[in-house]
């Protein structure tokens, strides 16, 4: 929210009170604390009046650096808040010098500036600065009473469409430096430009596609090129203002009287990344089954039990690898969304059609939700025990927005989470091994919850304990090594339940290119795992299109197929577009040992598996904007093609030589290439002095990674070496391959266990 008017007045209806003078600073073991006036101190006199804020600095975990700022202290504190690990017993180092204090935590401090004097923050790593606080950026804002009486008018008679205001007439600020060329980034998913300079960004769920400002996923996180990150640790709307309010800061600011936020520092954004996970938690590891391909039903269309067939048995005999089918949400009958039971109309005994199904060697995911429409059989059920959100007069929130008379589960509701549970185990037991779950974005604030939570901050945090509720069912169910979802909304923690995919986007080439500023977005933004609707979900994309999203979405993270009013279903569209499906099907089937042991270090460290050329190349100025191109783990550059000319203009970074995996053509780094390719071909590019492992790849995409595995050396310079690691098809590391170039030759050496062969891109003798 923009409160100036031009750098030097405020508009009117504001009073602005910065952070002036560090009147007084304190400190123990653990933290120091600044009383903030905001004005200059002059005599005992100019003392009798505030505001005042008190401003802490602490550290919970290495390399971060925690900042709240308070103003009345007194003030209502009521949940929800994000899951945090963070360590009680960590201790940052406290120095005392002449100019002020600093606080180091691992390598990233702040210093902050002398008692007695002007007000001046600034956060290091490893001695570089990376932004700072001064003169006229932290701060507290109070609203005239006008304005707060005409702002509660405009709220009344909201319902389903939840807004992010309130009624509070406090705001508390901060305003961090931007340096020259600095790029901010992230802040979820975002299908805005991919960088977000000039942008202002509500932190606020909605179901709005991907052609807008509005999005399914929202985090109050942003990382910047210069390597750190900021996030504001609160679950309500926070709104940031990247280099729009003034273009040489990131505003930040929150409802209230309290603010609190993180600073991360790193040697690069990968490090960022790491840091910001071990506070907020790392990517669940996905089931191998997940990476291969999924078909859908679509939503609209008409299907049975021989719909389905004819779909699973016809890709098998058109040799295309199928992974998952998924029921959308017509399984269920209409109007009665969702009551968990199969349309008898069309599944007179669904647990034997599953049984017939899986007989087919397939995974099975179905649609749900956490509306309940009033006709469903479990809406009695809800109000007789309390499971839904409220109105503030004891009854049911209902609205039709989407299902007529729908009620929303209130998972502060422990019993109701129960309730939910003991639904989805009978569909486990019937032979399900997946739950989409959809929506959770349009959730209203004029409300009551059963433990009592803030409305506003539960309207983006309700995401959170529906995934949360569903993942556990099948945790439960299948083990922790199992569970998976296919999740569309999410807030800070989310990315715990993989996978997310992109929402409702258009079949064309413009969304295309927005669905993948997204989900870089949501990459930079802490999840590891990204899919999307292959050709795209509204209307029917051309064979075109087609066969160029299923280029893209193979060599995505997690692999669709799903539209809304057509089957997704290949001879749909053209016999080519089924070889073309097939192609990069079993492509991305020979390349799980690589993939799936990047899947576990994304598991294990937080640095997203699909992720923007700039958080491993940000010293590479040609990297700073790129959002049509990224690596697929850390050895696999790759450019979808945006047209229907065929042609794909990408970078490659300048570290050396980059060699195209399919077609072996050598490029250097460094330079900008534009190329045109068929239906078969895209930019895939192996990084320099990497070694990518092919899997003997047959249908399935769970198979032993470690059994005739190839191993392909490419662009290994003279004196260096690469490592490979293959993980089993649980995620257990059981093999690694050490290859070291001597000259004209490649010596390896292996630890573990497994059977393979190596070559050299180059042509060079391998010596094993």
């Amino acid at each position: 929210m923009k409160f100036s008017d031009g750098f030097w007045l405020n508009k009117p209806g504001y009073d602005v009170s910065y952070a002036t003078q560090m009147y007084e600073i304190t400190a123990d073991e653990r933290s120091v604390t600044v009383l903030a006036t905001s004005q200059w101190i002059g005599n005992r006199g100019m003392t009798l009046g505030g505001p005042v804020l008190e401003i802490t600095f602490t550290s919970v975990l290495s390399d971060s650096i925690k900042v709240t700022v308070e103003h009345y202290k007194g003030a209502n504190k009521k949940g929800p808040d994000f899951d945090l690990y963070e360590d009680k017993n960590f201790k940052p180092v406290i120095q005392k010098t002449e100019n002020g204090y600093t606080l180091t935590s691992g390598k990233t401090s702040v210093v902050i500036g002398a008692e007695g004097g002007a007000w001046d923050i600034r956060y290091y790593y490893d001695g570089k600065l990376l932004t700072k606080s001064g003169w006229r950026t932290t701060s507290y804002i109070k609203e005239a009473e006008w304005r707060t009486n005409n702002r509660m008018l405009e709220k009344q008679g909201e319902n389903f469409y939840a807004d992010s205001s309130n009624s509070c007439s406090a705001t508390m600020r901060e305003m961090l430096n931007i340096s020259v060329g600095e790029n901010i980034y992230g802040f979820g998913e975002k299908f805005s430009t991919f960088v977000k300079n000039g942008q202002t960004v509500d932190v606020w769920n909605n179901d709005g596609g991907t052609c807008s400002e509005q999005t399914y996923k929202s985090i109050p996180f942003y990382v910047s090129s210069r390597g750190y990150g900021v996030f504001v640790n609160h679950p309500e709307n926070v709104n940031f203002e990247v280099a729009s309010e003034t273009v040489s800061k990131v505003s930040f600011s929150v409802q209230g009287e309290r603010l609190e936020y993180f600073v991360f520092g790193g040697d690069t954004i990968a490090d960022v990344l790491t840091h910001y996970t071990d506070l907020t938690g790392k990517p669940a590891l996905p089931p191998a089954y997940t990476f291969g391909l999924w078909l859908t039903t679509s939503f609209t269309t008409d299907y049975d039990e021989k719909t389905c067939s004819f779909f699973i048995d016809e890709m098998e005999r058109r040799d295309i690898p199928l992974e998952v089918f998924h029921f959308d949400c017509f399984w269920m009958k209409e109007f009665n969304w969702c009551d968990f039971t199969w349309d008898k109309r069309m599944f007179p005994d669904p647990k034997a059609m599953l049984a017939r199904l899986k007989q087919k060697n397939i995974e099975i995911c179905v649609w749900i939700n956490s509306y309940i429409a009033q006709r469903s059989s479990l809406f009695d059920e809800g109000v007789k025990g309390g499971y839904f959100i409220k109105n503030k007069d004891g009854s049911v929130f209902q609205a039709d927005m989407w299902q007529p008379g729908m009620a929303i589960v209130d998972f502060t509701n422990p019993a109701a989470c129960e309730w939910y549970k003991s639904k989805l185990r009978v569909l486990c037991e019937m032979g399900v091994d997946a739950f989409k779950t959809d929506f959770g974005e349009r959730i209203p604030t004029d409300v009551v919850y059963y433990d009592g939570s803030d409305p506003l901050k539960m309207h983006n945090y309700y995401t959170y304990l529906y995934n949360k509720t569903v993942f556990e069912v099948l945790e439960e169910y299948y083990g922790k090594d199992k569970a998976c979802l296919f999740a569309r909304s999410a807030t800070v923690g989310g990315q715990k339940f993989p996978v997310h995919w992109g929402g409702d986007c258009f079949s064309n080439y413009e969304s295309m290119w927005e669905t993948i500023r997204g989900g870089l977005s949501l990459c930079l933004s802490g999840f590891g795992f990204f899919s999307h609707d292959i050709s795209g979900f509204e209307a029917t994309g051309s064979p075109d299109l087609y066969k160029r999203w299923c280029a893209f979405g193979l060599m995505s993270t997690h692999s669709r197929l799903h539209g809304n009013n057509s089957y997704r279903v290949p001879w749909n569209f053209d016999e080519e577009s089924c070889d073309v499906l097939r192609h990069f099907t079993k492509l991305k089937g020979r390349l799980m040992p690589y993939l799936y042991a990047n899947a576990v270090k994304t598991h294990e460290t937080g640095i997203p598996m699909m992720r923007a050329m700039v958080v491993d190349y940000s010293s590479d100025p040609g990297t700073l904007s790129l959002d049509r191109q990224y690596m697929l783990g850390e050895s696999l550059l790759v450019a979808p093609v945006f047209n229907e000319e065929g042609t794909a203009s990408f970078y490659l970074p300048d570290t050396g030589r980059w060699t195209d995996i399919q077609t072996g053509e050598v490029l250097e780094g460094g330079h900008w290439y534009e190329k045109k390719y068929d239906y078969f071909g895209m930019p895939l590019y192996a990084k320099p002095g990497s070694i990518i492992a092919y899997g003997d790849f047959k249908r399935n995409f769970t198979y032993d990674y470690t059994e005739n595995v190839r191993l392909v050396v490419y662009g290994l310079e003279n004196g260096k070496s690469a490592e490979c690691v293959i993980c089993d098809k649980d995620g257990n590391k059981v093999l690694t391959v050490t290859a070291e170039r001597q000259g004209d030759s490649i010596k390896v050496k292996s630890e573990g266990k497994g059977t393979f062969t190596v070559e050299s891109a180059d042509g060079l003798e391998v010596i094993m």
